[in-house]
């Protein structure tokens, strides 16, 4: 048992919510196991909540929603800066519970699942000193006010990150929330309400209930007293909320699914580009909705390509999460392990080159929901590795003969959420990156920017997340003519 588990069991937060300020036991009976994908053995098990549950925290989130959104943006600051640094506190703790409910490798969790979600914090704490909530336009004000309660629904891959990049935004901006994290991997949720509450946030503010998307997430999404939904999940969870919310006609922020392209232009450094590729690929496991998991490459240097690809993925260390020498652990659940399987043995079928890795555990494992580290080449735009989201440690690397054939290419998906473009002339790069329809677009693999708008064009869903654009998603526009005179 992880220190983390141990303390959440020795809390008594397992079995409770957190709402209106206080640890509240559930209405129902209903339960989950969670589940540690290296063991394939419960670790936890935690309460689901019901229709009940859903109606109080909406009611406490409603009834703080007034108090909240007229606290000046400077005690909204204090309070973001407060969670900011306790984050940081628990940085251990945390990636602990990470690692033990999704199956990140240590390593990985305390330098990238654990920080990087503490920067969802600081920058909306930022924020608010400069974010203009009100305008001049002539003599009318232009004002931008909370949008009010607002539903909160986040997936398993990463699972504190994007709860911070929801909620940090949300209470910015003034508004109250109620989030629902995965059932599947709740454990590092529960640690963040615990530290919002020591925090000092006001009672209903922020309120936390577990539970499945059929029940509390359509729950959410239904209930006529939430202003907002966002939701981070697949593009067919993403349909069933903006379903589920439309009688209500609450505004709905969807990031969902990807198949995201990474073009390496004729001159790009190869050597540079092609490994830096593949960890960007296999970023968690490829279980990231942007990972750039098909590579573009000019058909006379694939023979090239294949060489670095294979070398780059057999550099990966595939194994037990809580070894320091882990880069990558196991899938994070049995279906996601099932599902990469099946899109492993669909790429056989479909006569792509198998490069590296294939279907099966990686040798030494007969156990645990590890997945070999797999790279197809010569692989067709219309095959199905090339067009359906896997979600794991699989890359496509598809040929072409000329630039525009690679933009074409790369645009041919119902995707539209991130891309990658590499080579040597800038302007080439930049040209290339203007006729890609994602929501964000990386040039020669540059450091992350926590402030830069992310968000999906087509079936990857609809508004923006991250820095001050993600605020705004949370806020109304009034315009008060005659403000001034």
């Amino acid at each position: 048992m992880t220190s983390a588990v141990r303390h959440l069991m020795e809390a008594g937060f397992l079995g409770k919510f957190y709402i209106d300020g206080e640890w509240r036991k559930p209405n129902g009976s209903a339960t989950a196991v969670v589940v540690n994908p290296a063991t394939e053995q419960p670790i936890a098990e935690v309460a689901l909540g019901n229709d009940e549950d859903v109606e109080y925290a909406v009611a406490a989130a409603r009834h703080a929603f007034v108090g909240w959104s007229r606290t000046p943006a400077a005690g909204r600051a204090a309070l973001l800066d407060r969670i900011h640094g306790l984050l940081l506190e628990r940085l251990e703790l945390f990636a602990q519970a990470i690692t033990s409910e999704m199956g990140a490798a240590i390593t990985y969790a305390r330098s990238a699942q654990m920080p990087l979600a503490a920067e969802h914090i600081r920058v909306a704490r930022d924020n608010l000193a400069i974010y203009p909530f009100i305008t001049p336009h002539g003599g009318t004000a232009i004002m931008r006010e909370a949008i009010g309660v607002c539903g909160l629904i986040t997936p398993w891959n990463w699972p504190l990150y994007q709860i911070t990049a929801k909620v940090g935004p949300a209470l910015a901006a003034g508004c109250t929330v109620v989030l629902k994290p995965s059932e599947l991997s709740p454990l590092s949720a529960l640690l963040f309400a615990e530290v919002v509450d020591d925090a000092g946030c006001p009672p209903g503010v922020f309120n936390l209930v577990n539970g499945t998307g059929p029940i509390v997430g359509a729950g959410l999404a239904s209930h006529p007293q939430v202003d907002m939904i966002s939701i981070t999940g697949s593009t067919r969870a993403g349909v069933l909320v903006a379903q589920a919310a439309a009688p209500t006609v609450k505004r709905v922020a969807q990031e969902l699914g990807g198949k995201s392209p990474n073009i390496i232009l004729p001159d790009a450094e190869l050597s540079r580009a092609v490994p830096l590729g593949v960890a960007a690929a296999f970023r968690n496991l490829g279980q990231s909705c942007s990972a750039p998991t098909r590579m573009l490459v000019s058909r006379s240097q694939m023979a090239e390509v294949e060489i670095l690809a294979a070398a780059a993925a057999s550099k990966m260390v595939v194994g037990d999460p809580v070894a320091e020498s882990t880069t990558h652990g196991p899938i994070a659940n049995r279906p996601q392990f099932e599902r990469v399987q099946t899109m492993i043995g669909v790429g056989l079928e479909e006569d792509a080159k198998l490069v590296t890795g294939g279907p099966g555990r990686p040798d030494d494992f007969q156990i645990g929901f590890y997945a070999r580290p797999t790279i197809f080449s010569n692989v067709r735009r219309d095959m199905k590795i090339a067009q359906e989201e896997i979600f794991g440690p699989v890359l496509s690397i598809i040929p072409y003969d000329t630039v525009e054939e690679a933009v074409e290419i790369a645009n041919d998906t119902v995707y539209g959420l991130g891309a990658h473009v590499q080579g040597m002339d800038i302007e080439t790069v930049r040209a290339v990156a203007g006729q890609i329809r994602s929501g964000q677009v990386h040039l020669n693999y540059p450091d992350w920017d926590p402030t830069a708008p992310f968000g999906g064009y087509k079936r990857s869903g609809n508004g923006r997340e991250y820095g001050l654009e993600g605020m705004g998603e949370y806020l109304e526009t009034k315009a008060v003519l005659g403000f001034y005179r």
